[in-house]
């Protein structure tokens, strides 16, 4: 008898063995780790690594109460661990790299009576250790723009460097900043803050390197000087607003004359410029004209006036800071020559009609003189009559009865064969 309850109740002891690891095995895939971190650090500086424990389905699912029911379980190696804070639903360590890289961090959640369970949730992170120091550049002014890295020239900048010391790592060290301000201008200050204001348009880089130097013990009680060094930079892109417009150009022209406007722009390229001729100055609305990219600050405009009258061009230009609108006015005279294109056909016309008229003129002369003088001596006649016969005859008739007289018949082609006796 006892030998066949034994494993019944070894099944039931089993069973009761399993009870603690349903709530995992429920909660497995229900939940994530959120990692985060304030790396990149320096060598010898602590760094900190905060794993979260939360509802995989953007918190629909309660967390359970009891701030003992998960534990975290951290691999940090090669990094030193110098500190770890658990809470309910979140663990914290501090740790040390003594050499620079980037070194992986594994953490993953089991219920706090089970290590060999099934994590409920798991993730990685990969700190990064350097051994130049850690801070950025941060450059402001009082005009904001809304554009990143976009600044008015002649407009004071202020430019800091912020180091990156969450563990107050460097709080006995001096520092000493070494400015670039891309311009040609160089300085050496004490202090992490400038100010400075860029006199000129265009794009520069400003470049800073630091030097920190503090006093550390070594293993011989003694003392030594250490000493870090990091070099940052941040790039500028200086713009002007646009104060105006000047135009050069006459204001009187003749019409169907070609004329040339110069436009100055008092401000920063690029520009989107726009003109259009009206009889009034008046601003250019959205869509009135056609657009035109300059990336200079001049620009020339041509135009060719067909019509005489009172005009004024009309511009707008307009850069990333601001825009601007100035107004020409110009006065179009009736043209004291007419164009080549007229003047052509009216000279054709004109050579034709005087054509016309020298040769009546001519017609009519020979008319009289043949009335006067209807016998002209015979030598005169006969050139007459063979050079300039044809044009001085009056009809096609003439012509062939003087050529009739004054030419035999030709003479035949060839001889007859045979001979017919009558």
């Amino acid at each position: 008898m006892a030998p066949a309850l034994w494993p019944c109740v070894s099944r039931i002891l089993w069973l009761a063995c399993l009870l603690p690891l349903a709530p995992t095995g429920v909660a497995a895939g229900m939940y994530e780790l959120q990692l985060t971190t304030d790396s990149p650090v320096t060598t010898g500086a602590e760094v900190t690594i905060t794993a979260s424990l939360v509802a995989s389905d953007n918190g629909s699912l309660v967390l359970p109460t009891n701030i003992h029911f998960y534990r975290f379980h951290w691999i940090h190696t090669p990094l030193l661990l110098t500190g770890k804070t658990d809470e309910a639903f979140s663990s914290t360590i501090r740790a040390v790299g003594n050499e620079p890289g980037d070194f992986p961090v594994s953490v993953w959640v089991t219920a706090a009576n089970c290590w060999m369970c099934q994590p409920v949730a798991r993730s990685l992170l990969v700190p990064s250790i350097t051994e130049l120091l850690v801070g950025n550049l941060v450059v402001t002014q009082n005009s904001s723009l809304p554009w990143p890295s976009s600044y008015l020239a002649k407009t004071v900048l202020k430019i800091s460097f912020l180091l990156h010391d969450p563990s107050n790592f460097f709080k006995t060290a001096s520092f000493l900043y070494s400015w670039d301000f891309g311009d040609g201008t160089q300085m050496v200050t004490g202090d992490a803050m400038v100010y400075y204001n860029y006199p000129i348009i265009g794009n520069f880089t400003v470049k800073l390197k630091v030097v920190a130097e503090w006093e550390q013990a070594t293993l011989d009680a003694g003392k030594s000087i250490t000493q870090k060094t990091g070099d940052f930079s941040a790039s500028l892109r200086l713009h002007e607003t646009l104060q105006g417009i000047q135009v050069s150009g006459p204001t009187q022209i003749e019409s169907f004359q070609k004329m040339m406007v110069t436009l100055n722009f008092l401000g920063s390229p690029p520009l989107t410029v726009c003109w259009r001729l009206k009889h009034e100055c008046l601003p250019l609305e959205e869509g009135e004209c056609h657009p035109v990219s300059v990336a200079n600050t001049a620009y020339n405009l041509t135009h060719v006036f067909r019509d005489p009258g009172d005009y004024c061009f009309s511009i707008r230009a307009e850069n990333v800071i601001s825009k601007t609108h100035q107004y020409h006015r110009i006065q179009v005279w009736p043209s004291s020559m007419q164009p080549a294109v007229f003047a052509f056909p009216c000279a054709t016309i004109i050579t034709m009609i005087l054509a016309l008229i020298m040769y009546i003129s001519l017609r009519n002369a020979h008319r009289k003189g043949m009335a006067e003088n209807p016998e002209p001596p015979t030598g005169v006649k006969c050139c007459c009559q063979m050079c300039c016969g044809p044009f001085l005859l009056e009809t096609p008739s003439e012509y062939l009865e003087v050529a009739r007289e004054h030419h035999g018949l030709l003479p035949p082609l060839y001889k007859s064969v045979k001979t017919y006796t009558v």
